[in-house]
């Protein structure tokens, strides 16, 4: 059974818009990035109360938190990063969320981001002794340009960081921007056995938004016929980016994100892949 999540403020910036659209789309979780513009690491104490109180009024679960730590430079301060980290885990734990989305680091300007794997493991490796302390479990995303962009890195990641508070999203338009294919030369490489979550969006070869998935390259339906072949059970979070897409968000609208949960809900019920 999958689940179905949204970066909701894809959607509009105020909560209430949020809920509203994901509702009629017969969405009942919210993956929280940003709320009024502020992005979630960015909360006190008091606004995650406050939203958090509006979510569960709202009938809405927030299985995970999207914050963009590890999108950094790996030449950047650490230690003020990984207080953020554990900030970030404090707001999971207001929310209700057990998973925090993570990445794998930046190279330095101008220079080459696998030249400094040992750095990338050592820091990610502190971000899951944090993560362990603050008993959430930490999702790192395939995003490009990032030390973990492409299979082959990924899967060192999870071989040298072992934790069950470390586990792998699996998002196939980002792997279409670095130009690998994500069935052929991902899915069916060993990323499989390493997805424990999905971001749902689809891009084309060249392009500059997002397509509903089925609809791009990023060979959705058989990455899902798959995953029902191997009885996967988890959420797959909305993250269309069908009007803009950026380093930290992107925005797709009301309209388009109605578009891109239809789609969803298509490609799942063409593969006989049952959701919620």
């Amino acid at each position: 059974m999958v689940t179905f999540s949204a970066f909701a403020d894809e959607i509009a910036a105020d909560l209430a818009t949020q809920m509203e659209v994901c509702r009629a789309n017969g969405v009942r979780c919210i993956d929280v990035r940003a709320i009024d513009k502020i992005n979630v690491s960015e909360f006190t104490s008091e606004q995650a109360s406050e939203y958090a109180g509006q979510l569960a009024d709202g009938g809405f679960v927030v299985p995970c938190i999207g914050s963009p730590i590890g999108k950094i430079r790996i030449d950047e301060p650490f230690g003020p990063h990984l207080d953020l980290l554990k900030h970030c885990c404090e707001m999971a734990g207001v929310f209700g969320a057990g998973y925090v989305r993570v990445f794998s680091f930046y190279g330095p300007e101008g220079g080459d981001i696998a030249e400094h794997r040992d750095k990338v493991m050592d820091q990610l490796s502190d971000m899951v002794a944090a993560a362990e302390a603050a008993g959430v479990t930490l999702l790192l995303e395939n995003e490009s340009a990032l030390y973990g962009s492409k299979p082959e890195a990924i899967k060192d990641i999870f071989a040298t960081v072992k934790s069950e508070c470390l586990k792998g999203i699996f998002d196939p338009a980002n792997f279409i921007v670095e130009g690998v294919a994500p069935y052929a030369a991902a899915w069916t490489q060993g990323l499989a056995e390493l997805t424990h979550y999905f971001h749902m969006k689809d891009w084309k070869y060249g392009s500059q938004v997002g397509s509903p998935v089925g609809e791009g390259d990023g060979q959705v339906p058989e990455i899902l016929a798959d995953a029902k072949a191997r009885g996967f059970d988890g959420y797959m979070t909305l993250e269309p980016h069908l009007s803009s897409g950026g380093q930290f968000s992107g925005f797709t609208g009301p309209e388009l994100f109605a578009k891109a949960a239809s789609a969803l809900k298509a490609v799942c019920d063409k593969v006989g892949l049952e959701y919620e």
